[in-house]
């Protein structure tokens, strides 16, 4: 019952002194191509008083998705500048495909986006892993130009962290100084190193994630018991 267990997560937020600026939605978020269940997931996440970032994951239509989330104070892999970060958010789907791939036009114009910027730290948020997860057959549904995508982030400089979805389960690394970070989902998640498809017995779950001036990243996973 995903819709239900999504209230727990936003119940368990709003339960706590941690208040965000911002809400990351690495995609997802419906999965019976219905623009009811987008509006439903709209009037979830109003309460919070938020701006919501959301990208598409591979269970997502993008029309439909655009259609809420272009409205304020949500937003379709938009780019924001809050004071020395700037936040901005990738298209890695392809259509009728789990796994994903970001363009060479999306990856420009991530370029164009971080070079015309004033912000000294970027972090850049997207569906799809851009790294193997040691799980074969997750692994088969990753991105398929991973290796390219972290070329270009290393090649910008300024980026410092990257976070994604659909791998239902936690990532915390390090590559080439970026910080590298999956939250499970505020469904089910995945079992880690299985060969097969597998469900861990975790509960839901969302990540605080804290931006400094200096660049530095700060984390904290919230595990939401249901």
């Amino acid at each position: 019952m995903t819709a239900d267990s999504l209230q727990s997560v936003l119940d368990h937020y709003s339960a706590a002194d941690w208040r965000a600026h911002r809400a990351l939605v690495t995609g997802d978020v419906i999965q019976d191509d219905s623009e009811a269940a987008y509006g439903r997931f709209r009037d979830l996440l109003l309460p919070l008083k938020l701006r919501v970032h959301c990208v598409p994951g591979n269970h997502d239509v993008r029309d439909l998705m655009k259609a809420v989330c272009v409205r304020p104070p949500f937003s379709y892999c938009a780019w924001e500048e809050i004071g020395d970060w700037l936040l901005v958010g990738l298209d890695s789907c392809i259509k009728d495909t789990a796994g994903g791939e970001v363009s060479q036009e999306e990856l420009d114009r991530l370029s164009d986006i971080v070079m015309s910027s004033a912000a000294r730290h970027v972090l850049v948020y997207l569906h799809h892993p851009p790294i193997p997860m040691g799980s074969k057959w997750l692994d088969s549904v990753g991105l398929a130009n991973g290796d390219e995508v972290l070329e270009r982030l290393r090649t910008l400089r300024c980026v410092r962290a990257l976070t994604f979805g659909h791998v239902h389960q936690a990532y915390d690394d390090v590559y080439e100084d970026i910080r590298i970070l999956a939250t499970p989902s505020t469904c089910a998640q995945f079992k880690p190193g299985s060969d097969k498809f597998a469900v861990d017995d975790k509960p839901p779950a969302y990540r605080r994630i804290e931006l400094h001036p200096d660049g530095e990243v700060t984390t904290e996973l919230q595990w939401v018991a249901t």
